[in-house]
């Protein structure tokens, strides 16, 4: 038996980033072999600003549901490659807008292809494999879950219980 398989639930976490960094390091392949110069970690952000622009840091964090810090660390890395600009808010001086240069939209015409096969493959793995359709639906649900109540706490009150 595989030993992730047989451990279960106990190694949840470490399969989830196994099977991410895997995904993660395939697309970027594929950007490298269509010899575009994007990672796969810059694609919510560029996502969210594809759709609407300009878009304060504020909420790209609330979005993606990650640290403002951590947006405001990848938005400085855009900039330095001149993919995204920022300008203080006229409403609020402490508020900086997000949004995509010239170079960064240029870019998203080249990788916009690439999202769209990206959707295809996975659609046709889902077609080929139920077990795989259900997994969006599935981390959708745990993430749920997780935010009715915290992992920390279920463990907390299972060991308690335990007692």
């Amino acid at each position: 038996m595989d030993f992730y398989q047989s451990l279960g639930p106990l190694i949840l976490g470490s399969r989830l980033r196994r099977i991410s960094e895997y995904f993660i390091a395939e697309i970027n392949k594929v950007y490298q072999e269509r010899g575009v110069d994007f990672d796969a970690s810059w694609f919510p952000i560029f996502y969210i600003l594809a759709q609407e622009h300009p878009v304060t840091i504020r909420d790209i964090s609330g979005t993606l549901q990650v640290s403002h810090s951590a947006i405001s660390q990848l938005v400085s890395n855009l900039k330095r490659r001149q993919l995204v600009e920022t300008r203080v808010s006229g409403e609020d001086a402490r508020r900086q807008l997000v949004r995509l240069t010239p170079k960064g939209k240029e870019l998203l015409a080249h990788i916009t292809p690439i999202w769209e096969g990206i959707t295809v493959a996975i659609s046709k793995m889902q077609d080929y494999n139920m077990d795989i359709s259900s997994l969006l639906p599935s981390i959708a649900a745990i993430e749920q879950a997780f935010t009715e109540k915290g992992l920390a706490t279920r463990i907390m009150e299972s060991i308690t219980q335990q007692v």
